[in-house]
């Protein structure tokens, strides 16, 4: 018997691996896919180096230490970081079930009764009959798998680890994001620090010019329209002043919920404290789809789909039931002994699906299809990774070329205003000459500041286009 249903599970074992090699496969992404093309990626920004932009850490690129201890300690308490560790961890859990599934299970179970005749006429010639009780006990172990389909088992355990991987791509893409978030915040309070500065020049020279146009309209030099003007011009900057101050409470209002922390002022420094790092290249083509959240999702979402039809695939294929079990009873069929006696039983069995009214066909040609889909997803995000590192870069470019022209802009109007001070002082000249040249420095300096924060931005943006860098 042993040897029959030996022979019976070796040879449909042996008979399903030979007609089954197909959903055995692993994936690989050239064998699914092909080779993507990659060259001119990045658009005119390639670069074939090995070392680039998207090889430097975070730390590496803010390296202002208050930035990084504030970059540090919202990695440490922001909530959707801390959710995405617990998620992990969920998925970890869920990966051991799936190992543990080809393990066979394994049930303890006891029982007994005891049975007692009465014979409720109490009849004299029934009194001897029923004098014992009758006990049945047994313990039973048994070991086996219920309806298995191995094939289906070790695809479904393969999807589960890319399961895995989805979700820690997606905490590299939070970590990323909070990281990119908590700097342009930061240097947006610089920002806002440099431009309440020169606005609160503006409102002083303003100020003075309002009150020596009063002057004059008091000793009958100027008139009620001329000077009614310039009050407005100075209330109106004013209300500019106040909209800096109330943006950069917002500003740090925000960059502390990222912290998980009640609002409070930030401490920083200063906008020009941001360095760009003198290493601009974007870094080998094959990195983009190696570093960046999305494109790495879609390929795992491609992964999935793999595994996917080979589990449809496995449909196709006998389920295996194989249970062994040993017990110990006093009740063996209608007998009772005492003591009891040991039973062993196998039982094996193979369920190969015939027809099941073309679920199994259809279900492995819907299979196919999102293959494809995912597929067409995968490269096409590749092509859309590669645009926007372009674009990041001429952004990155555009911004150093922009530095240095709003650099000679802001230095002549420098010389413009102090010449033109000197000639108010030193002769005749109206004031409002004074004010206008005032207002063209401000407005120059306020460019450099946009354009220093435009840089910033761009960076950041090159920074997550590449994927966030390294680790």
């Amino acid at each position: 018997m042993k040897k029959t249903l030996y022979n019976v599970i070796v040879c449909a074992l042996l008979g399903s691996a030979m007609t089954s090699c197909a959903v055995f496969k692993n994936y690989h992404r050239e064998k699914v896919v092909g080779e993507v093309q990659t060259d001119g990626i990045y658009g005119d920004a390639q670069s074939g180096d090995s070392l680039g932009l998207g090889d430097l850490s975070w730390r590496e690129l803010f390296t202002d230490p208050t930035l990084q201890t504030l970059i540090e300690k919202a990695l440490a308490q922001n909530t959707d970081v801390r959710n995405t560790d617990l998620q992990i961890q969920e998925v970890q859990y869920a990966l051991k079930a799936s190992k543990m599934a080809f393990i066979p299970s394994i049930t303890f179970s006891a029982n007994g009764s005891i049975t007692k005749a009465y014979d409720p006429y109490n009849r004299a010639e029934y009194r001897n009959t029923f004098t014992d009780n009758t006990k049945i006990y047994g313990a039973s172990l048994t070991m086996g798998w219920q309806d298995v389909n191995f094939f289906a088992l070790r695809n479904e355990l393969k999807k589960a680890k890319v399961s895995l991987e989805q979700i820690q791509n997606a905490r590299q893409a939070v970590t990323a994001g909070l990281v990119a978030n908590v700097a342009k915040l930061y240097y947006t309070i610089c920002e806002l620090d440099e431009q309440i500065v020169l606005m609160e020049q503006t409102v002083a020279n303003w100020k003075t010019y309002w009150e020596m146009q009063k002057k004059l309209m008091e000793a009958g030099q100027a008139n009620i329209a001329a000077v009614s003007s310039i009050e407005a011009t100075y209330w109106s900057m004013v209300g500019t002043l106040d909209e800096f101050y109330d943006n950069r409470t917002i500003t740090q209002t925000a960059l502390c919920t990222l912290l998980g922390e009640p609002s409070h002022a930030i401490e920083h420094t200063t906008l020009a404290s941001f360095q760009a790092p003198a290493l601009i290249t974007t870094g080998a083509p094959v990195s983009i789809l190696s570093r960046r959240p999305d494109v790495r999702e879609a390929e795992l979402k491609l992964a999935s789909a793999f595994y996917s039809k080979q589990i449809a695939g496995s449909a196709f294929y006998p389920s295996l039931t194989l249970n062994a079990s040993g017990s110990f009873t006093n009740g063996f069929g209608a007998s009772v002994i005492n003591p009891g006696i040991m039973i062993g039983e196998a039982v094996a069995a193979l369920a190969q699906p015939v027809f099941q009214n073309g679920k199994l066909r259809a279900q492995y040609k819907i299979s196919k299809n999102e293959l494809e889909i995912a597929k067409n997803n995968f490269v096409q995000s590749v092509v859309a990774a590669g645009n926007e590192v372009n674009t990041a870069m001429l952004e990155v470019r555009c911004a150093e070329e922009h530095r240095i022209y709003y650099g000679h802009e802001a230095d002549a109007n420098q010389i413009a205003y102090d010449a033109t001070r000197r000639l108010y002082e030193n002769s005749s000249l109206n004031y409002l000459n004074v004010i206008t040249a005032h207002n063209a420095l401000i407005q120059s300096r306020m460019a450099q500041i946009t354009n220093r924060m435009d840089a910033v931005e761009a960076t950041v943006e090159l920074y997550l286009a590449l994927g966030g860098g390294s680790k």
